[in-house]
């Protein structure tokens, strides 16, 4: 649902790495017919019964395979965040930040340029030093589970096409930012918030059109049978689209996904071809208006509504850590103040630790909309067992039956099995003539 553009934004901010896949052109776009229903499904006589034949449908050695990917995701959390910490701690104890803004006032007397140069040489110093964990968790680690179909080349060539993205869009961003610490004086982290936001909007909007398609050719689906499906979906919302794209994706990574992007007129309907290459016409119809979804429910909006709120506490506790540690540490470190770029790694330091215990709420916020889209997608069009089969094939990275206290920490998506769940109760509800055959419940 969030754009490449919006998490490049995120990920400067706390230096969490990120995969970006190289485009490609796809020769033959076609849906594989239905597979039919796993054993015991059919024969369930009520939801309860049909979700556990669903989940007893994964073979055990998948289910180990994929359990196993994503637990290692918990810890990978952590590291990138001890990563970040150990980075912006030696660009402060080291004086190495204040060297930089010191070389930044050397090339120039323009404060706003100042700014600039700083966020230049920090974006490429951290991309240095990140680089190993990097490769680790988005090359080796994604073609160690089989997920990964690009080779090392052209994950390096996206990584520099990223890097190169950062280094325009961060100073920008940083510009912005220092000038509103210098005009706003004590009230710096309230216009700090607001900046903030503004920079997340521009970036959803002209992400789609001028970011995406570095990274993803998009070209028109051409197989009219499942267009004019997806269509007919999206005119039924009221979703203003008259085509349908088809991201390539295949070369880089086998996993399924699709989105409704953009805001206003750079709304975009866009699948990739692996979904179109996995799964049947149902199932892509499910997908697809699950993705509606969250349009026709202005999630994108809830969701920045609910950033921004969460970025004023952010910056007002930012505020108060960061004055105390400038107080005790500032003349040690030559940080002169808010207004000084050279105490950049403060504060991204203070944000990803608040992002870090922030985890359970931020995958709440998220997990709840998709939730939401779920529900909304059955009800859209109405393919109850290819929300259950999308979800097995999401499952083969994604953790089915984790604990609840994982799915409330972990999860930014409702687990497999809640998924199923829902999908087995909406069918024995809304679609009683599928149904009335079958054995009478049991209580």
């Amino acid at each position: 649902m969030i754009s490449r553009f919006v998490l490049i934004v995120a990920s400067v901010l706390v230096l969490a790495p990120i995969t970006f896949i190289r485009a490609q052109e796809v020769q033959a776009v076609t849906s594989v017919p239905s597979p039919g229903l796993p054993p015991g499904v059919a024969a369930a006589s009520n939801p309860a019964e049909a979700t556990r034949a669903w989940l007893a449908s994964i073979p055990a050695s998948e289910k180990i395979r994929s359990d196993a990917y994503f637990e290692g995701g918990y810890w990978l959390l952590l590291w990138n965040f001890l990563l970040t910490a150990a980075i912006m701690l030696f660009a402060l104890l080291s004086g190495f930040s204040a060297r930089i803004r010191d070389f930044a006032e050397r090339a120039t007397h323009f404060r706003f340029l100042q700014a600039a140069i700083y966020a230049a040489a920090f974006v490429l110093v951290v991309a240095v030093l990140s680089f190993p964990l990097d490769y680790y968790q988005n090359f080796m680690r994604e073609h160690q589970y089989g997920m990964a179909t690009q080779d090392f080349a052209g994950w390096f060539f996206d990584w520099i096409k990223a890097l190169i993205v950062q280094l325009i869009a961060f100073p920008i961003l940083l510009m912005a930012l220092y000038f509103a610490f210098r005009r706003a004086a004590e009230r710096w982290w309230l216009v700090g918030a607001v900046v903030m936001m503004i920079f997340f909007v521009i970036a959803a909007i002209i992400s789609p059109v001028y970011v995406e398609p570095l990274f993803n050719k998009y070209t028109p689906l051409q197989n009219a049978r499942i267009r004019d499906s997806v269509l007919q979906l999206a005119r039924a919302n009221e979703i203003p689209v008259d085509k349908v794209f088809v991201v390539d994706a295949s070369r880089q990574t086998k996993r399924v996904s699709a989105n409704v992007s953009g805001l206003g007129s750079t709304t975009r309907i866009a699948l990739n071809d692996n979904l179109l290459h996995q799964c049947s016409l149902p199932e892509i119809r499910q997908v697809m208006a699950h993705e509606m979804g969250h349009y026709v429910l202005n999630h994108i909006f809830k969701f920045f509504a609910f950033i921004a709120l969460l970025a004023l506490i952010a910056f007002a506790l930012a505020k108060l850590l960061f004055d105390w540690a400038v107080a005790r540490w500032g003349d040690t470190w030559r940080v002169r103040g808010i207004a000084d770029p050279a105490g950049w790694p403060l504060l991204v330091l203070i944000f990803s630790a608040l992002a870090f215990l922030g985890t359970p709420v931020l995958n709440t916020l998220v997990r709840v909309q998709e939730r939401e889209a779920d529900a909304f997608g059955l009800n859209a069009a109405r393919e109850p067992d290819a929300e259950a089969a999308v979800a097995l094939k999401l499952g083969r990275y994604r953790k089915m039956e984790p604990t609840p206290l994982e799915e409330f920490i972990f999860f930014d998506h409702p687990s497999g099995r809640s998924r199923i769940r829902m999908a087995m109760d909406w069918k024995y509800a809304m679609l009683p003539a599928r149904t009335s055959e079958l054995p009478a419940r049991r209580e």
